[in-house]
């Protein structure tokens, strides 16, 4: 494709090297300029990547810039979200989209009159890894999907993270951290999500921090940061979930898993874009390791490509769709509402699954 959207970037934190390492993948992008509410920080990230510093309304105010990346802190994503759009601009936000699905659908509605695109991370979802499983499933490998298990746990971030506080704080914990990429990636593999059961509960009041250069301080806890649930997917499939920053996790336990009447299937991390994909079919003594389909090379930024690509096609709907996020950010939510009210929660909204990429695509496509 010859043309390219020019793409401004907000917030200049940890994640931003990701994406603008992902977003150079892409000739259909031209990231052109930043800003953070530290001004050398952005400085510093444009000295490095040959683009320009600026101010966020200096970036917004910017006529060439076609979308905006929000890299901010998860209490402002809708917040931002809602400034870009304002500003006439596509959206494209980190995880979570929003903290609850009323910012969500708030967001959805403003892009909807200003007839914008909205997206939201994770992209994950779109690599080679989760795309070879969504093939296999879609070729009916392990026949129809009865059941899943996601399971993320760890014993929080405070060990090693240079600033964990915000992981305690609203729109953090374990679900809206690390949620994202395994209701994302199951919604992708198995469809919409009708109700959810939930329990969820916060062990530690606090947490001590021991990494540098915070070493020492202790952090309130805000947020429930173990979850344990179920969720009732449209097409009758029933799934487990459990994420944690409470435990401490069996070494090589399978991230997420597919239950079908003709097999399972080992699907790996949805935080990163790689396999391996497994499978065990019927009798089988062992899984096997199958070959991926799709690239496993892609980065941070795929998203917004993709973004790009309905923008200048505009009958083709874009992957990680603002829809998308704001159904996964109410399966979410649903957890913590199920758990004070003690029943299951049906959901207000569905999503059609993101379209699949086509396989054996170069690098720098995301269609033929």
């Amino acid at each position: 494709m010859s043309r390219q959207i020019h793409v401004g970037l907000i917030g200049c934190g940890n994640i931003s090297e990701a994406y603008f390492a992902g977003c150079a993948r892409y000739d259909i992008l031209k990231l052109t300029a930043c800003a953070d509410l530290d001004p050398a920080r952005a400085r510093a990230k444009a000295e490095k990547h040959g683009i320009r510093a600026c101010s966020v309304d200096e970036l917004l105010a910017d006529p060439t810039i076609g979308i905006v990346i929000n890299l901010t802190i998860p209490q402002a994503h809708a917040p931002i979200n809602e400034r870009i759009l304002r500003a006439g601009k596509h959206a494209y936000t980190e995880k979570p989209f929003a903290l609850d699905a009323a910012e969500s659908r708030r967001v959805l509605a403003l892009a909807k009159r200003r007839k914008l695109l909205v997206g939201s991370a994770p992209d994950t979802f779109l690599g080679g890894g989760i795309q070879t499983a969504r093939q296999l499933l879609d070729d009916g490998v392990i026949g129809r999907p009865l059941a899943a298990t996601a399971n993320m746990l760890c014993r929080g971030h405070e060990s090693w993270h240079p600033a964990p506080e915000f992981y305690y704080q609203r729109g953090g914990g374990p679900m809206f951290d690390m949620g994202p990429y395994y209701v994302t990636a199951l919604v992708n593999l198995l469809g919409p999500v009708r109700q959810v059961s939930g329990l969820t509960k916060a062990s530690f009041p606090t947490r001590l921090i021991t990494s540098q250069p915070l070493a020492g301080k202790k952090v309130k806890v805000e947020v429930p940061t173990h979850y344990s649930g179920t969720l009732d997917f449209a097409n009758g499939a029933v799934g487990t979930v459990i994420m944690s920053f409470d435990t401490y996790p069996i070494p090589n336990q399978p991230c997420i898993v597919i239950y079908g009447t003709e097999g399972t299937m080992i699907v790996p991390d949805p935080n990163t874009f790689t396999g391996p994909v497994r499978v065990r079919r019927g009798a089988d003594a062992n899984f096997n390791d199958i070959p991926l389909t799709h690239s496993d090379q892609r980065l941070r930024g795929t998203g917004v490509a993709d973004m790009a690509y309905s923008i200048l096609r505009r009958q083709r709907r874009h992957r990680c769709s603002g829809e998308l996020a704001h159904h996964v950010i109410e399966v979410m939510s649903a957890f913590e509402k199920s758990s004070k009210l003690g029943r299951h929660v049906r959901l207000s909204s569905t999503v059609a699954r993101p379209a699949a990429l086509p396989p054996s695509l170069p690098l720098n496509l995301l269609d033929t």
